[in-house]
């Protein structure tokens, strides 16, 4: 069946067996018994009817960011070279195949004064941010990513293609049950109107961060949903590729997006801390949102663990800074988002934990020789009892476990879940992903 698919096929040992499969989370990928390179839907099914024949678990990636933990032998569909993009709008719609990273959209939609809710990112694939709900640059204007998903075309179990849409069950579950359904070929999304943002960094030195960490986490409750906003905490090595005032220090970035008219006057609170060793708010396209966080496009190695906080309160500030801020023992980038907003309205899909107002990550690079997980573990059991849940987008390798995966889900959206992981897949041969096991 292999023999009909357009797009390469990969054994083990082959050239470019080891570039198909290495994303940009290089700790542990995948190590399949065979790879196809889908161009198109057909190629997808093909593939599917394949694993389905011989048995075969299924994975799927586009740019390996967010891989659970990496699966030896099953059949990888890799949809990078699926990269087809059409931007209507008069309809406000964006068409996107599954290989299409958010850089693609975000320059395409901005010719027309529109903006996906695109991530921090634009190196992430578009496709599955969205099935894992998208906490983006917007989120707290318009809402998940997931929120503005129109129609899905997806191959399920039995190799058959679908065009699902609001209404359907399938749709419902796809949209928050990520790759455990079917491998989605591409997606219509809704764009909105924003052409222009308030956006950018403060970057605080280390003296300032305790200081900044609590203005911000009071501050963040008195702003309008117009405004989203997060904090980080990172070790900056001293290096060139780091912009000179960063260098060797270990630095507190707020970062912030705004869709008004009053952002200087919204973030005064925020310059008045003190000194920023750079700032760079001010006003913007979309199309430049990228600069925000300034996320290394560099493939990596890293451990993360994130939760979902109903509050943030002082203590809680106070237990991370001893863990992961200037001075702890571990080097780690700790990462708090604002939450809330749009995020907490209901819509027909099933993202979980909308409402929680603040997500917590903890990211380690991973380094020869440096163990990172006992860090990680405290972390965990600091903010257990604390937690509210997870984040699907936000599980990563070992922390995707069947345990947190559920987390990522009130008990009732996870049980509907589960019931339909058992009409659509019931041998679970979407099982190489963010596991949701059929319902017995």
């Amino acid at each position: 069946m292999l023999d009909t698919i357009e797009g390469p096929v990969f054994e083990p040992g082959a050239d470019g067996y080891d570039d198909e499969r290495t994303g940009f989370q290089t700790a542990d990928p995948h190590r399949p018994s065979v790879i196809v390179g889908a161009v198109n839907a057909d190629d997808v099914a093909a593939a599917v009817r394949h694993a389905a024949e011989h048995g075969l678990p299924v994975a799927v990636q586009n740019t390996g960011h967010g891989l659970p933990l990496a699966a030896a032998g099953g059949l990888l569909i890799s949809t990078r070279r699926m990269t087809g993009l059409r931007v209507d709008p008069e309809a406000r719609t964006a068409w996107i195949e599954a290989g299409v990273r958010w850089g693609q959209v975000v320059e395409e939609a901005g010719k027309h004064g529109l903006a996906p809710l695109s991530g921090s990112s634009p190196g992430v694939g578009a496709v599955s941010y969205t099935l894992g709900g998208g906490v983006g640059l917007l989120s707290r204007l318009y809402g998940y990513a997931a929120d503005q998903v129109r129609s899905i075309d997806v191959v399920t179990a039995d190799g058959r293609a679908r065009h699902v849409t609001p209404g359907d069950d399938l749709f419902w579950a796809l949209l928050g049950g990520r790759a455990n359904f079917g491998v989605v070929t591409s997606l219509e999304i809704g764009l909105v109107p924003v052409a222009r943002l308030y956006g950018g960094g403060l970057y605080f030195d280390a003296e300032q961060v305790p200081a900044v960490l609590e203005v911000w986490r009071t501050w963040s409750a008195t702003v309008p949903d117009a405004m989203t906003s997060s904090v980080a905490l990172m070790p900056v090595p001293d290096i060139p590729v780091f912009p000179a005032p960063l260098r060797g220090r270990h630095v507190a970035h707020v970062r912030i997006a705004y869709v008004g008219d009053d952002g200087e006057r919204l973030i005064a609170p925020l310059r008045a801390i003190g000194p920023r060793l750079i700032d760079t708010v001010d006003e913007m396209p979309y199309t430049a949102s990228a600069t925000i966080h300034n996320e290394p496009p560099v493939p990596m190695a890293y451990h993360a663990t994130n939760v979902v906080l109903n509050e943030l309160d002082a203590e809680t500030v106070g237990d991370l800074l001893g863990l992961v801020g200037p001075g702890a023992p571990d080097r780690a980038i700790l990462e708090i988002r604002h939450l809330g907003g749009a995020m907490a309205k209901p819509a027909p899909n099933a993202v979980g934990n909308r409402g929680a107002r603040y997500l917590v990550g903890v990211l380690s690079k991973l380094d020869p020789g440096v163990s990172v997980e006992a860090l990680h573990d405290r972390v965990g059991d600091t903010l257990g009892a604390k937690a509210s849940g997870r984040l699907l987008n936000f599980l990563f390798g070992a922390n995707a476990t069947p345990e947190e995966v559920r987390a990522s889900y009130e008990p009732e959206i996870y049980r509907r879940l589960a019931e339909l992981k058992a009409a659509y897949d019931p041998s679970n041969m979407f099982r190489l992903n963010h596991n949701i096991p059929p319902a017995r």
